[in-house]
């Protein structure tokens, strides 16, 4: 157990420096960028912020097994953001001559931040699952007990055997099998009509022979449920 507390205490004090460093070195550069007073200590703040939003969003959607896409790119914008000022800090730029894209992204990183707080506070949130009932045992009562049958209503099996059973004829019936219904030929217009004697008057002057329904169906381009109407004009 001791070691435990000893093992969570040591992570919260590593956490609280480095979140006081990272802190630090944001308002060293907002301040360096033009943003002085107040406005150089709520940027980190801001930054900080949202980077735990996006994490907690992010997990969240992952227990789930939904899309974090979203969160996951809030979280790496803001981690861009506090890495970028500990970099910057360290003596790579001269914070008394803070270039202009500099100033520009740090002026509009309010309006950034503010847009990517609200995607992740309107986020779809995961389904509440309520757990599951644990089966009561505080329950002593006895399940009724079933009646046993009066030995004496039972009557005995009857040992007198018939010295000559009749013969049991099992008579099996007939099933009747239905027949389906003839589907009714469509009708054709008169039009489609004319064409297909005329195609089928062709084919006889050709051949010798009349003309095969399917075959006139197939030169029409009808439908092959048209079969039984063209077979009736032929």
């Amino acid at each position: 157990m001791r070691a435990h507390l000893a093992r969570v205490d040591a992570v919260i004090v590593q956490a609280v420096i480095a979140g006081a460093l990272s802190f630090s070195h944001l308002h060293d550069l907002a301040a360096a960028a033009g943003q002085s007073g107040w406005k150089a200590w709520a940027y980190p703040v801001s930054v900080d912020l949202l980077l735990v939003a996006a994490w907690r969003r992010m997990r969240q959607s992952q227990r789930a097994g939904q899309a974090a896409g979203g969160p996951r790119l809030w979280f790496l914008v803001a981690l861009a953001a506090s890495l970028g000022a500990n970099v910057a800090t360290a003596g790579l730029l001269d914070l008394d001559d803070v270039p202009a894209w500099l100033r520009v992204t740090v002026a509009g990183w309010p309006a950034v931040a503010f847009f990517g707080g609200t995607l992740l506070a309107h986020a779809p949130r995961a389904p509440h699952m309520p757990a599951a009932p644990a089966p009561s045992t505080s329950s002593t009562e006895p399940s009724p007990a079933v009646d046993a049958p009066d030995q004496d209503a039972i009557p005995e099996p009857s040992t007198d055997l018939d010295p000559d059973p009749a013969p049991v004829t099992e008579v099996v019936e007939p099933v009747a099998t239905p027949v389906p219904a003839p589907v009714p030929a469509a009708s054709l217009p008169p039009v489609l009509v004319d064409r297909v004697r005329a195609l089928a008057e062709e084919h006889r002057a050709a051949t010798g022979h009349p003309a095969d329904p399917d075959a006139v169906r197939a030169r029409l381009g009808l439908p092959p449920s048209m079969t039984p109407s063209v077979a009736a004009h032929l």
